[in-house]
């Protein structure tokens, strides 16, 4: 024991810390099974109504899903700058670091941990808690009961793990994947409404900006790659190659299935119902097929959470790698190749979200307010951070570059700019709490005492 001990203090810290250190483990497959398992979770199932009731046509409905992926391909431009020019498990966090220092970095860590990452876990196990209460009700809390067994469940079985946590990932996209693909087929399959569709009011430019909010959520997720650069074997050509094929993925996907509803039910019916997918099975098949749409939903976002798991936690690690009043947090299980302590700490405040959320009685709508404003406005400080660190390290090698640039970036942040003043606006109580969290932060940042690199 003693000689273990001694030798590991010999050893040179670069190598110590190598040891430790994360390792490229996923493969270009993996990249695409956890981007597409974060984006495609219960948005798909929700928008199309509130979209279908805020735009003036069946064509204009298309067309504003079209947009949310184009919008989503500028970001992911930019993203597969950073992430190539800048591997690293904390992504966000470590571009803030180096474009604007330290105390911004900590702040987004801090953000991420106790509000953006958490919350959504939440968010998503709500929706699962729903979803399977309808398959089999476990009481008056049934959807909290859910909500917390899948926080618990994924997490464990990520601490296990990288393996398990991929494996795992991988498979429930990919039934959710195939799930979407047959409500695609028999949707286009369904007839047209026996009766003729009323045509929609035209849409006055604030409800197509509101559709476009909507979408917009919808396709949110996909920067989670940049927390995987350190873990992605060939870097260089896999993770822009998994950035683009995963948004073309998630675009097709997507349009067909607004394609689906809109032949299945028209765009009136769409407006009015309160669970559309389910609603378009329901006509196509009666009950069983409402029964398979809430199974698919509960797949669905179960994969969606293990995901936000799997990369939430690196931020996590990256912070007591950092700071040393969260140094606990800094540990790589070696074995498991994944960052223990920071997904335990993750799995309970994800379930102190939880109870908030139980006992305000509204779980969903209090989490989406509780992490828009502040998922935005650090999106926003992200997209700038590249301009930021083209002018001060052009020394770094970059082997992606985000074309024409400065236009795409400055697109995106124009994007970020007005979904933040959005979620500002049209958001609750929840998002005050957000920010006040965030704020709460600062406290912490004076006696936290930053590591030297």
């Amino acid at each position: 024991m003693s000689k273990r001990g001694n030798y590991s203090l010999s050893k040179p810290a670069s190598v110590a810390s190598r040891a430790t250190a994360p390792k490229p483990t996923l493969v270009f497959k993996d990249a695409i099974a956890i981007i597409v398992g974060i984006v495609i979770g219960a948005g798909i199932f929700e928008t199309p109504a509130l979209v279908a009731a805020n735009v003036g046509s069946e064509e204009a409905a298309l067309l504003v899903w079209l947009l949310g992926g184009g919008m989503s391909l500028v970001g992911a431009l930019c993203y597969a700058e950073l992430a190539t020019a800048y591997p690293h498990t904390g992504g966000n966090y470590y571009y803030l670091k180096r474009a604007f220092g330290n105390s911004l970095a900590f702040l987004f860590a801090w953000a991420r941990m106790a509000v953006i990452q958490t919350g959504s876990i939440a968010l998503l196990a709500f929706v699962f808690g729903d979803y399977a209460s309808q398959l089999l009700r476990l009481g008056n809390y049934s959807a909290s009961l859910y909500a917390a067994l899948a926080v618990v469940i994924l997490t464990a079985l990520n601490i296990i793990g990288v393996q398990q946590g991929k494996w795992t990932q991988n498979w429930l996209t990919a039934a959710k994947v195939l799930g979407l693909l047959l409500i695609i087929i028999i949707g286009l399959a369904v007839a047209s409404p026996s009766l003729p569709d009323v045509p929609a009011e035209p849409a006055s430019q604030g409800t197509l900006g509101m559709a476009m909010i909507l979408v917009l959520l919808s396709y949110g997720g996909w920067n989670e790659a940049a927390y995987i650069s350190a873990e992605l074997r060939n870097l260089e050509r896999n993770m822009v190659r998994s950035l683009l094929w995963s948004i073309g993925i998630i675009t097709a996907i997507y349009l067909g299935v607004n394609l689906a509803l809109i032949q299945g039910l028209g765009l009136a019916q769409m407006a009015g119902s309160e669970a559309v997918a389910a609603d378009l099975m329901r006509r196509a098949i009666g009950e069983p097929g409402a029964w398979f749409l809430s199974f698919l939903v509960a797949i669905s976002t179960l994969g969606a959470i293990n995901a936000t798991i799997f990369t939430g936690a690196r931020t996590n690690y990256a912070l007591g790698k950092d700071f040393s009043m969260f140094s606990f947090l800094g540990r790589w299980h070696q074995d498991a190749k994944t960052p223990t302590h920071a997904l335990l700490v993750q799995g309970a405040i994800a379930l102190a979200l939880v109870l908030m959320g139980t006992l305000t009685r509204q779980g969903f709508e209090t989490m989406v307010d509780y992490t828009a404003p502040v998922f935005w406005f650090f999106f926003l400080l992200t997209t700038v951070s590249l301009f930021v660190l083209r002018r001060r390290e052009p020394h770094i090698p970059r082997p992606f570059r985000v074309p024409f640039y400065p236009l795409t970036p400055i697109l995106f942040c124009l994007i970020c700019g007005y979904l933040l003043y959005s979620s500002l606006t049209y958001t609750g109580v929840g998002a005050i709490v957000g920010v006040a969290v965030v704020v709460a932060g600062i406290p912490l940042l004076l006696l936290s005492g930053h590591r030297p690199s």
